[in-house]
């Protein structure tokens, strides 16, 4: 069965308390998976760590806690979500190792080379423009820094069908991989798991000439 339009709106952009609601569910359901994602990132103390597409923050503890003598930042289009995530993590951001930032993909505030590694899980359906949002995270990356990207594919047919196409889009693994290489990133691994994609992919090491 489809999941109607207006959920899956909240998904992409969660606004009052059914927004709330939608988001902690799909947090819940979908942590095993965030967890892999994270463990794939091989987080280390001093990293500097961006969750893009934060949602309500529940990832940002368990990256904060790797990354013990880093920095994590969250973003998230949704500013419910913003101030959901920065309530969750609240002595995290008042001891300043945790902050959450009111953006979408395609307009990260943040200067280039500020993030060791990067994490996007279930977010790129809802990028218009995957060269826009590849580019923009190539921006932010360190030289050498790691993306962890978690979808699912239009090789889901299940997926694919239970979501309106007017809101959920899934790329083809072929369309993100041609997308990271025009951002300069290089896929260094692909693994399905539990029916979603976990894809990992470099920054390259020298950053690119002026």
């Amino acid at each position: 069965m489809r999941r109607p339009r207006f959920i899956a709106e909240q998904a992409r952009h969660a606004r009052g308390p059914l927004g709330w609601l939608i988001a902690f569910i799909m947090a819940r359901e979908t942590w095993a998976q965030n967890r892999r994602a994270i463990d794939a990132l091989e987080v280390a103390p001093d990293d500097h760590v961006l969750d893009v597409g934060c949602g309500p923050g529940r990832a940002l503890s368990e990256l904060a806690a790797r990354a013990a003598r880093g920095r994590v930042i969250g973003a998230d289009s949704s500013g419910l979500m913003v101030e959901v995530a920065v309530g969750r993590n609240r002595e995290l951001v008042r001891a300043g190792r945790v902050d959450v930032a009111e953006a979408g993909v395609e307009a990260l505030p943040f200067p280039n080379d500020a993030f060791d590694k990067v994490l996007c899980v279930h977010v790129l359906y809802f990028w218009p423009d995957l060269d826009a949002a590849f580019s923009e995270i190539a921006r932010v990356m360190k030289p050498g820094g790691r993306l962890a990207l978690l979808f699912r594919t239009d090789a889901d047919h299940e997926a694919v069908h239970s979501f309106p196409p007017e809101v959920y889009k899934f790329p083809a693994l072929s369309e993100v991989t041609a997308a990271l290489h025009r951002a300069r990133m290089q896929t260094t691994s692909t693994q399905l798991m539990g029916g979603a994609m976990l894809l990992l992919a470099g920054a390259p090491s020298d950053p690119p000439l002026s």
